[in-house]
């Protein structure tokens, strides 16, 4: 399993916010009076270790430290000290993954945030590294990476055609890779068997729809088998063959709200309903999380995202662990990585209130040792818990989300930061999240709401979001703060949002179309104008632009609507004050997004910060420039809405 960020198409990757979290820090009542501040580097430094990955035999493990002040791979046997094997000098590394070899660690890197990933092996024994795909102008995608297969894996590459990956075999020893696979150009993902043949895609049409593909083997012709139109195209999708090679994998809504774990059958075209939840889908856009016997490929569990994280057993087999890992932690858990022979296991917990821990389970002695905190230091602070909410919207619709109160204050007239997700087709969760923990910390309630278009809500709240963009989705956050302000908690009068990408878009609409009930904004990468966004997708989002295309607005049909809907349109109504922030190699909301709406605020005399990084893409992947930027942004806050705030050291921009 690859160790990595999980982000959404707008979603920013925060490497300290990745801190999948675990033991809590120390809790403090209304009563108790402020809690001392959290120093910024603590938040937003890199943590000492990171996402632990067992070797295929069992025998080390690997994890993500730093080394010489850079994010690099370690390895070390359980109990003993390790050593790092990778020797990155200018960026971290974030994406990271055992071959199946045993031998071999790889790990993805891009060139200061421009996501052209490029793939990179080092022999843990030797020390030897390679460069096993170009660097410049070409992308590469994990596709599979089966410990049955130890000498080989599967990899995308768009290097034939920018705008489609073909699928390519990998020999590990070697480095060469054989292409297997052409991509006709509508290839959304691609699907492995079990046997490593490429025998499923997952085609994107211009309508929105998509198909599902099949192949016998991979001399055999392609076959329909699945269609979802655009209404069931965000929550329903491929996930996998079953162990046999017999059966696919879906998540699919068809004929529900919610979308389904099913199981179809290739020869039949039966399709069975293995597990559905009625309030929440089984997956996500991503697909749904399948656990699999690393042998014999056999469908053991799933685990989805409700207020907190599900899991629903599928084999009877492992029932006795999963309840014994229930017990370790007061958090969220998921399994990192596993050992070939099943016997032995990598656990991490994720809580709101402290560092991921990671723990080394046994599974014959039923034993689990803890490994590492990510970040033992926020033990000695503290931290604020997320809170589950709902309410209804002004047009009847209910939306969920998550409260978090500073800790030691009365929950009563508190400012109050509405923190809004990027995606859009992504959703706010349950987890530590230093940003959030610098807001509370300096006094602030922070609101999350998983607006309309947030996934895992059935396609009913997904499609309500249609064409929306500016509109019901920005009033949800507006209804969001509503709520907030009616149960007592936020003072009206001191009311700021911030977000990324689409998050720095909500930000953006905030201000522009809503200019007299938020008191600050602050816009991380978020687009400004529709009209040049949607026009300046990256190669690799190609099979991407229907969706946006259709749901969003689309760039020949929807001028009117576009102009409408774009803060840069409207700049002369905003009057509060702005706080914008850009990465120069972003390859998804370009620069130009940035740069006309902080013109629009010169032109118009509004009082704002532009803060550009000349070696970020979309988000801060530094420790130094995430302290740059939150240094201003807690200046920002504790100036508009009267938090406190750390004394800020003035760094200049890299």
């Amino acid at each position: 399993m690859m160790s990595r960020v999980k982000s959404g198409f707008f979603s920013v990757a925060i490497l300290a916010g990745v801190g999948l979290s675990a033991c809590s820090g120390t809790s403090q009542d209304e009563a108790s009076g402020p809690p001392e501040l959290i120093p910024r580097d603590v938040l937003f430094g890199n943590p000492e270790r990171e996402a632990a990955e067992l070797s295929p035999n069992g025998e080390k493990y690997a994890y993500l430290a730093p080394d010489d002040g850079v994010m690099n791979v370690w390895v070390a046997r359980v109990g003993e000290e390790g050593k790092p094997v990778t020797k990155n000098r200018t960026r971290d590394l974030l994406f990271y993954f055992w071959a199946p070899d045993g031998k071999h660690i790889c790990y993805m890197s891009d060139n200061d945030g421009d996501e052209n990933w490029a793939l990179h092996s080092v022999n843990i024994e030797t020390g030897h590294q390679r460069a096993i795909t170009p660097s410049d102008g070409v992308q590469a995608k994990i596709l599979a990476v089966d410990p049955n297969y130890p000498d080989q894996m599967l990899i995308e590459l768009n290097k034939r055609n920018p705008l489609a990956h073909d699928v390519y075999r990998l020999d590990i020893a070697t480095g060469r890779t054989t292409m297997i696979a052409e991509n006709p150009g509508n290839v959304r993902f691609w699907i492995k068997d079990t046997k490593l043949r490429v025998r499923g895609m997952h085609l994107s049409n211009q309508d929105g729809s998509f198909d599902f593909m099949v192949r016998d083997d991979e001399d055999s012709e392609w076959r329909k088998v699945a269609h979802w139109d655009l209404e069931d195209a965000i929550t329903s999708r491929p996930i996998g063959f079953s162990a046999d090679d017999k059966y696919a994998y879906l998540l699919d809504s068809r004929g529900s709200d919610m979308g389904r774990l099913c199981q179809l059958d290739l020869a039949s075209g039966e399709i069975e309903t293995l597990y559905e939840d009625k309030e929440y889908d089984v997956g996500d856009v991503f697909g749904v999380e399948l656990m699999r016997h690393p042998q014999t490929g056999d469908l053991q569990a799933i685990w989805y995202e409700k207020a907190r994280r599900a899991w629903k057993v599928l084999d009877p087999s492992i029932g006795e662990d999963l309840s014994k890992l229930k017990t370790l932690h007061d958090g969220d858990f998921w399994i990192t990585s596993r050992s070939h022979d099943d016997r032995k296991w990598f656990i991490g917990y994720q809580s709101a209130t402290g560092p991921a821990a990671y723990y080394a389970y046994d599974r014959d002695s039923k034993d689990a040792v803890l490994l590492f905190e990510s970040n033992p230091k926020l033990k000695d602070y503290t931290l604020a818990d997320m809170e589950p909410i709902k309410f209804k919207a002004r047009d009847g619709l209910e939306v969920e989300g998550y409260i978090s109160f500073p800790p030691g204050v009365p929950r009563k007239n508190l400012p109050l930061v509405v923190q809004a997700h990027g995606g859009p087709w992504w959703r706010d969760s349950y987890g530590y999240d230093p940003e959030r923990q610098l807001m509370t910390n300096r006094g602030y309630a922070v609101l999350n709401v998983n607006f309309r278009g947030s996934t895992t809500y059935g396609k009913t709240f997904i499609n309500a979001a249609n064409h929306e963009w500016g509109r019901k989705m920005l009033w949800d956050l507006v209804d969001g703060a509503e709520w907030a302000i009616d149960k007592g908690y936020a003072d009206r009068g001191r009311i700021g949002i911030m977000g990324w990408s689409f998050g720095g878009y909500q930000a953006l609409c905030a201000a522009a179309f809503t200019p007299d009930f938020f008191t600050c904004a602050i816009d991380g990468v978020g687009v400004a104008n529709l009209e040049t966004f949607m026009n300046a997708f990256p190669p690799q989002w190609e099979t991407r632009k229907p969706r946006f295309f259709l749901r969003g607005a689309h760039p020949e049909r929807d001028h009117e609507m576009m102009r409408e809907r774009s803060p840069f349109h409207h700049a002369d109504k905003i009057k509060i004050p702005m706080l914008i922030t850009q990465g120069a190699h972003d390859p998804r909301v370009k620069q130009a997004e940035s740069d006309q709406i902080v013109a629009k605020l010169q032109e118009n005399g509004v009082e704002h910060k532009y803060l550009l990084f000349e070696n970020e893409g979309h988000g801060l992947g530094r420790p130094e420039n995430r302290e740059t930027f939150y240094a201003e942004a807690e200046a920002f806050l504790a100036k508009h809405l009267g938090g406190r705030q750390q004394e800020k050291t003035d760094q200049p921009l890299p």
